[in-house]
């Protein structure tokens, strides 16, 4: 781990159940690869999950079964590592290489910046070769002029064991990606004939992958896989089906018929994902008895989940002789090492793994990323507290654009300040705050503009007009993120889906079985999913989560005898401009784009203010910062 880093204290309930092909999965890592020094639950790095990988294939091997690798993408914007250099990537695209994945595909997250998109297409998929799938996303190539597949559209391999396998890459439909890039929607692809006969191929196809950056949940506002589904069971009715999502950062675990089923495996490096499979029937398969040794799966695909989100759409034919197992394996040394032990090697750590950790802290070290600016007293998170609770980051927001939002030359008329909540990315963690943190709880560049002399009757409004509608959505450019070293610190399409009580619940369920060796429990993932409530590997205790608005306000330099005043600044950030337009219309007002300028110079960012305010106010304890322990306790 890195330096740092705490360990987890709470450990797996029970080894995992091994089937006849069996795969790990990532997704929307995000740049996380330090893992979360802060928090003990996801302590690991990337070098930890390099040792992990090459125990866990060892043991795969030693058993005699297959064991594939899968990440779904979104592999930026989300810490320092991945996001202060420029563009964002160069150090952590490499650092994700050391994992040999068998199948891999392209993010949202990798579309939005032409350059990020390039590096993708000129090195990140040279390096993986045919394993790169990108069944509907394409990029213009400046040597052809022609739009061409970053990847490839599909994969057909057989592997270790002998099962053959056809493989999809599919992005949502996506339309926020930059002008160099094309994503084909789903309604078209399915449509394409080379995909239709890639499913029709008369060579023999044990089992149909789809991974893509996806909802695997088919009700979910973004999930195409229904569509996929559908098409691949009207051309081969019983052919298993093994999805692979993301996109929607929750565990997730959904069943489409008797021979399908899709696995999510979370977010920022908190996950890994775990499936296992047995009774697929093939002539090429070499090894047909179960490992032994191990438990084994035991579970048909049969949903037990009975609420909205159950939408089995069982069009398979004919009855079924395959078990399932899945997990959701927390990201964190203790983990990893229990699952990854064998009898014949008792030592964890490879040459490999203990290089690439190296690797990121040089990384860490070379960008800075441990330069202190104060100390958090405690935490602030996004969702375990009712805005208006201290602990709520929401409920600082304002006391720090109060301090740190300031045009000196403007600094003494009233303002209101008001900034959407999409604009904060992760939960600010009690202890050191950093360079890094400043990304990790906000890692885009969205600027402060303003209307002057607004009168207040109506600015008062604006507010509550914005909270009573629809959460406000960015068209993102490379302005939106923080791609370069430099900061005013000493040194949608949506961004991501709308995160919303609902979206969390999978998060922090209230099932879940509890280990009794273990007396207290860390609070993390309780999870439930089509298969019930027992696919959290590690048992924990509950996290409330609360609904919070879409929008939040500073009121700043009012008169101190607590009159309003006639008029004010009415501030606010970039991207919402045209809902604060609207909204002054709608209350009768006549303004325009010409009355929004920059209340700040635009280098003063939502990437900024933290930083700056953890400067004014956190200073005690520095520089020996207690660390808590985390979100939820």
């Amino acid at each position: 781990m890195q330096p740092e880093a705490q360990n987890s204290t709470n450990g797996p309930r029970a080894p995992l159940e091994w089937g006849q092909i069996n795969f790990l999965q990532t997704t929307d890592t995000h740049g996380w690869l330090e893992g979360h020094l802060k928090e003990q639950n996801y302590g690991a790095d990337w070098g930890d999950f390099v040792s992990f990988i090459k125990k866990m294939k060892q043991k795969a091997c030693d058993l005699g079964v297959d064991l594939l690798l899968i990440d779904t993408g979104d592999l930026h914007d989300g810490n320092g590592l991945s996001d202060a250099t420029s563009p964002n990537g160069l150090i952590t695209n490499p650092i994700f290489e050391n994992i040999d994945y068998d199948i891999l595909t392209i993010g949202n997250h990798e579309l939005y910046v032409s350059e990020i998109s390039y590096e993708h297409f000129n090195q990140f998929a040279k390096v993986f070769g045919d394993r790169y799938v990108t069944s509907n996303v394409k990029i213009l190539n400046p040597s052809t002029g022609k739009f061409e597949y970053i990847g490839v559209p599909y994969r057909y391999f057989t592997t270790e064991q002998g099962l053959r396998i056809m493989a999809f890459g599919v992005l949502f439909d996506f339309t926020g990606n930059s002008n160099v890039s094309r994503v084909t929607k789903t309604a078209d692809l399915i449509k394409e004939q080379w995909f239709l006969d890639a499913i029709a191929t008369p060579q023999p196809i044990d089992l149909f992958v789809v991974a893509g950056h996806n909802p695997v949940r088919t009700n979910a506002s973004t999930s195409t896989y229904g569509t996929i589904y559908q098409t691949i069971r009207g051309l081969r009715p019983d052919t298993p089906i093994q999805f692979f999502g993301g996109h929607t950062h929750i565990r997730d675990f959904f069943v489409y018929d008797n021979k399908a089923t899709g696995l999510e495996a979370g977010r920022y490096c908190e996950t890994v994902g775990w499936l296992s499979m047995t009774g697929i029937r093939s002539s090429n398969y070499k090894a047909p008895k179960l490992p032994q040794g191990v438990p084994t799966p035991t579970r048909g695909a049969i949903f037990v989940a009975t609420d909205k989100t159950a939408a089995n759409l069982s069009l398979s034919t004919s009855p079924s002789s395959l078990l399932y197992s899945r997990r959701y394996l927390d990201w964190n040394r203790l983990t990893f090492e229990y699952h990854a032990q064998t009898s014949q090697d008792h030592t964890f750590d490879t040459q490999n793994g203990k290089a690439v950790s190296a690797i990121i802290s040089a990384g860490r070290k070379q960008l800075n990323l441990s330069t202190l600016y104060g100390c958090a007293p405690r935490t602030y998170c996004q969702y375990c507290k009712p805005f208006g609770d201290p602990g709520n980051i929401y409920t600082l927001i304002p006391t720090a654009l109060a301090a740190t939002v300031v045009n000196q030359s403007r600094a003494d008329v009233p303002r209101l300040i008001i900034v959407h909540i999409g604009h904060i990315r992760f939960d600010l963690v009690q202890g050191p705050f950093t360079f890094d943190d400043s990304f990790i709880v906000s890692p885009f560049r969205n600027a402060f503009q303003f209307i002057s002399d607004v009168p207040y009757d109506m600015a008062s409004k604006v507010l509550g007009i914005l909270n009573a509608g629809k959460p406000q959505k960015r068209d993102l450019s490379t302005e939106d993120f923080a791609f370069g070293a430099a900061s005013t610190i000493d040194q949608q399409s949506c961004i991501d889906p709308p995160i919303t009580h609902d979206h969390l619940s999978r998060r922090f369920y209230s099932g879940g079985r509890l280990l009794r060796r273990q007396s207290t429990l860390a609070p993390g993932y309780i999870t439930t999913d089509d298969f019930g409530d027992d696919g959290d590997d590690t048992p924990h205790t509950f996290i409330p989560t609360y609904k919070q608005p879409n929008d939040i306000q500073a009121i700043v330099s009012f008169p101190i005898d607590g009159s309003m005043p006639a008029a004010v600044d009415l501030v606010f950030l970039d991207f919402i401009a045209p809902n604060i337009l609207n909204a002054l219309n709608g209350l009768g007002g006549r303004y325009s784009k010409s009355d929004v300028s920059y209340y700040l110079p635009t280098e003063f960012t939502t990437n900024s203010y933290f930083a700056e305010y953890a400067k004014m106010a956190w200073q005690a304890n520095m520089p020996k910062c207690p660390v808590g322990a985390g979100v939820g306790s």
